[in-house]
């Protein structure tokens, strides 16, 4: 393992711990149409699995130096991608999906050009911070895992979103991940 790894993986740490008093604070007194509350554990489980794995396949496995930087850089590309993301969204995002009772369409930001910015580079950085230890393995396995989740949350939340005629007019021409593509 690199001596930046840790550093790496203690910043997204930090990051997701700060996300979720910021959630909190969002969603505290708000009601509102959750998208999927039985998937909830499943992404908090993914997401704790994220932080343990890794570190403790690199450590068992020692796996050689090859092609960290470039993973290490698309680490640091995805998690701008995510709080550039959170930022648009302001008040309106929180991370059990909470359609509030008083929800605007947010078009700023990269929610321009695509549905799921936040989804997206989170995929990413299932990806990357495993491949930045060298545990491709955990890469692997936790995208796999990540993409399931993702998967049933986002069906969930697009019900409940595209009930919004709002929404559904700023979004139903606009790819969920790449703009154009998919």
């Amino acid at each position: 393992m690199r001596p930046w790894y840790p550093l790496f993986w203690l910043g997204l740490l930090l990051q997701r711990l700060v996300e979720l008093r910021r959630s909190s604070a969002n969603t505290k007194g708000q009601a509102g149409a959750v998208g999927d509350p039985f998937g909830f554990p499943l992404m908090v489980g993914v997401h704790v699995a994220l932080f343990l794995l890794p570190p403790l396949e690199s450590k068992l496995t020692r796996p050689p130096a090859r092609s960290r930087v470039v993973w290490a850089a698309a680490l640091l590309g995805a998690t701008a991608l995510r709080r550039w993301s959170i930022r648009s969204l302001g008040s309106q995002w929180n991370v059990r999906a909470l359609i509030r009772s008083d929800f605007q369409p947010i078009t700023a930001g990269p929610y321009r050009w695509i549905r799921h910015p936040n989804y997206l580079a989170v995929a990413a950085e299932f990806a990357a911070l495993p491949m930045a230890a060298g545990a491709w393995r955990s890469a692997l396995g936790l995208s796999m895992a990540n993409g399931y989740v993702l998967a049933r949350r986002i069906r969930a939340e697009e019900r409940l979103l595209l009930a919004d005629p709002g929404y559904r007019a700023q979004f139903s021409s606009k790819a969920r991940f790449i703009p154009g593509v998919l």
